[in-house]
């Protein structure tokens, strides 16, 4: 993927001494409009390649069903599965065999984001608007929806709970789960102890484009969903957007998606070791992965250059970082007002602000997925087991989008109630606006029931 970012030779003059990795730094108030503008670009994903790919897999997939599914899990995966064995229902099978202390951690991850989410649940409103006129609003789920849980680089049974759990307690009746197999053909053994928690009723062993548009479509093994939510590769994203704006898959998708991002605001009160370890964690997600520090006066640059080579050369998944980070920026800003607006400019999926002083910060954030607050707060503890979700907005969209609540998965129904007062006091008006709107079909169901009423009282 090439980085949509200005020219090297228009920012040089901006650009201090390099960091380790070839990590740039900037000086924001150095920045013109156009330059500090680049920089507020991500990665850029080749949308159109992509879907020349991906189109083929969905309409294999809708022609064929699950042969189709087997064929591509068989070539991309390298697994070859078959009919019996491509979906699994979790209420069939027993507790996986993992160890006692991943149990436990899953097992507290749960009860978090349970507590957190069960606190989203809304009461109906209702609300008397005039005399005799009722309005009310009440949530109902969404019957049935699929989770994609990416199984690629990484195994990922976080992202089962934190698509699970909102899904459980919104209390949809069709749960699936869709998430590469492993290479002997069987589900991961977290993922299925997650699932089984959260009461998934089915797991469709098969990733990418082909399980997202099994999903949509449904096939003679995969039950069709009203809505697929989870994050995924380009591939993933891409099937999502397309198979959404594709009349005869009626499906609705959680939000657009792209590599992982964090953005870091460190001040004079920020342990360099702390804020590099946030960079990082974000950082071995993938190459494509982007992250961002933005740092006030005061904060030690010189202990932030040591702490990146140090803890960078520990990482088991350094080849991954070291490329994002390769990608990655220090910017200097020069209080905290400049500092807010990069970053709400920026609209980051994970804004870390591990400052002694946080709580001065909060006010002025406009767009964040999900922000971390103070020295003790890192970004692992929002991606696990603190209670918030981390299947979040990225590449900007927080700026209109926020993170998968229980919100994700319910609809909201409006109902109205009026008795005799209420359309003899309210259905005047209506006449009139409808009369404005020449819609006589409207103003006449109206007016036959006012006139019912008037020879009623006669």
């Amino acid at each position: 993927m090439a980085i949509a970012r200005e020219p090297e030779s228009l920012v040089s003059d901006s650009v201090s001494s390099e960091l380790p990795y070839s990590m740039k730094q900037y000086t924001l108030s150095d920045l013109s409009p156009s330059v500090k503008q680049q920089l507020l670009l991500r990665p850029k994903i080749d949308f159109s390649g992509t879907m020349s790919i991906v189109s083929p897999i969905l309409r294999a997939v809708k022609e064929q069903g699950d042969q189709a599914v087997l064929e591509y899990t068989k070539k991309f995966d390298k697994v070859e599965l078959s009919l019996h064995t491509l979906v699994l229902s979790p209420s069939d099978m027993g507790i996986p065999e993992i160890s006692e202390s991943v149990k436990c951690a899953i097992d507290v991850a749960f009860d978090n984001l349970v507590k957190f989410h069960k606190a989203q649940l809304r009461e109906t409103l209702q609300v008397e608007t005039m005399n005799g006129v009722v309005c009310s609003r009440v949530s109902r789920p969404i019957e049935r929806v699929g989770l994609y849980v990416p199984g690629g680089t990484a195994v990922l049974p976080s992202t089962a709970l934190m698509l699970g759990v909102p899904a459980m307690l919104a209390g949809c009746s069709e749960i699936v789960i869709a998430t590469p197999p492993r290479s002997d053909g069987s589900v991961c053994p977290e993922v299925l102890y997650c699932a089984k928690k959260c009461g998934v009723t089915k797991i469709l062993l098969a990733g990418g484009a082909q399980a997202v548009a099994a999903m949509a479509y449904g096939t003679a093994l995969v039950p069709k969903v009203d809505k697929i939510c989870g994050p995924g590769n380009q591939f993933v994203t891409a099937a999502k957007m397309m198979l959404q704006n594709e009349g005869e898959a009626m499906v609705a998708i959680d939000m657009p998606a792209g590599p992982s991002e964090q953005l870091c605001i460190a001040d004079e009160t920020s342990r360099a070791d702390f804020v590099v370890s946030d960079l990082l964690s974000q950082a071995e997600h993938g190459m494509d992965s982007q992250v961002v520090a933005v740092v006030l006066p005061g904060f030690d640059m010189e202990k932030f250059k040591d702490e990146l080579v140090h803890q960078m050369e520990n990482l088991p998944r350094k080849e991954f970082a070291k490329v994002a980070i390769s990608k990655s920026l220090v910017l200097h800003a020069k209080d905290r007002n400049e500092a807010l607006q990069f970053s709400n400019e920026y609209a980051p999926e994970h804004l870390c602000i591990p400052s002694e002083k946080c709580e001065e910060y909060v006010s002025g954030i406009v767009n964040a997925g999900s922000v971390f607050l103070g020295p003790y707060a890192p970004e692992s503890v929002g991606d696990y087991a603190s209670g918030t979700n981390h299947s979040l907005p990225t590449y900007g969209y927080a700026r209109m989008y926020g993170g998968v609540s229980v919100d994700t998965f319910v609809k909201y129904i409006t109902m109205q109630r009026l008795n005799e007062d209420g359309i003899q006091n309210v259905g005047p008006h209506v006449e009139v606006l409808a009369d404005v709107e020449q819609l006589f079909a409207h103003k006449n169901a109206v007016s036959i029931r006012l006139n019912s009423l008037k020879q009623s009282q006669q």
